[in-house]
C-alpha cells in the first residue's frame, strides 16, 4: 500500500507540483528489514516514472515496514 501527496504551490504565478511524497506501507518476512530498508533507499534510481518527474518535482520516499 501506498499514500501518496502531491504538494502544489504558485511558483511566479502559476500552479506547480512541486513535490511529491511517497509512504509505503509495506508487509516484509521477519528479518528482511535492513534489506527493505535499503531497497526503498535506491528504488527511485530504477524507476523510470521516478526518474522522469525528478526533472522537475522534488520526490520523497518513506516507509513503515511490518514484519510478519
Amino acid at each position: 500500500m501506498a499514500d501518496v501527496e502531491g504538494i502544489i504551490e504558485n511558483v511566479d504565478g502559476v500552479a506547480l507540483i512541486t513535490t511529491i511524497r511517497v509512504h509505503y506501507r509495506c508487509k516484509i518476512p521477519k528479518g528482511k528489514r535492513a534489506e527493505a530498508e535499503r531497497a526503498l533507499g535506491v528504488h527511485d534510481k530504477g524507476c523510470p516514472a521516478s526518474q522522469s518527474v525528478q526533472r522537475g518535482i522534488n520526490v520523497e520516499y518513506s516507509a513503515d515496514f511490518e514484519e510478519v
